[in-house]
């Protein structure tokens, strides 16, 4: 299964009545988002061409996924960005791969972890900020072990303003 597929699987689960369309489009990387003195790639700049992608389709939603380190100036990195109340938003899975933390490859761990900071940056695009609720999947990330223990699913304050935007 290609990831965007396995992404595209988490996401129908975690968004009732969501329908998802992987775009052929391949949108290159900015070379001005690289910082050579980070060996970082700056996600907002990511993000605004994305953004800029996401005004002309037709799309309520484009979630770029990305291979490259991704981070914003007063963090270290970020596994992912979104525009709050927009149409963009972006992961990286250069972070979420266990080989990148010394342990074997595990593609079901992989994906699962993909797919939860895809849901995560696409809440904030509805408007969900961060949640104190440590299994919410709108929990802030601030390492790998974040991402691992929180679920795939909203808690169910999350879920409510979910199904509140969904309404609309």
């Amino acid at each position: 299964m290609h990831m965007s597929d396995a992404v595209a699987n988490s996401l129908l689960k975690a968004f009732p009545g969501l329908s998802c369309n992987r775009a052929s489009d391949v949108l290159a990387v900015p070379k001005e988002a690289y910082n050579p003195a980070r060996n970082q790639h700056n996600s907002s700049m990511i993000l605004s061409k994305i953004s800029e992608y996401a005004i002309k389709s037709e799309a309520d939603r484009i979630l770029g996924i990305t291979d490259v380190d991704l981070y914003v100036p007063r963090l270290n990195f970020v596994f992912g960005e979104a525009q709050y109340l927009g149409k963009a938003a972006l992961i990286s899975l250069y972070r979420l791969r266990p080989e990148s933390y010394g342990k074997s490859q595990n593609r079901e761990l992989f994906e699962e972890r993909a797919g939860k900071e895809a849901i995560h940056e696409i809440g904030h695009t509805l408007g969900l900020g961060h949640c104190k609720e440590p299994n919410c999947v709108m929990f802030f990330s601030n390492s790998i072990l974040d991402t691992d223990r929180k679920k795939s699913v909203f808690c169910d304050s999350c879920y409510l303003l979910v199904r509140r935007h969904a309404a609309t």
